[in-house]
């Protein structure tokens, strides 16, 4: 049973440092998206122009 605890507790770390990467790399990505805010939506369009 002590192997099973040591076995599950690395799991809930691994766990824990994917959320915390997961939420770094959403916080880089919505700090982007507010310094490049200028009235579009961040996705790039083609040129309407005909």
């Amino acid at each position: 049973m002590g192997e099973d605890a040591n076995n599950k507790m690395s799991r809930e770390e691994r766990l824990a440092a994917r959320l915390r990467e997961n939420l770094r790399r959403r916080k880089a990505r919505s700090r982007g998206m507010r310094a490049g805010e200028s009235g579009d939506s961040g996705l790039s369009k083609p040129d309407a122009k005909s």
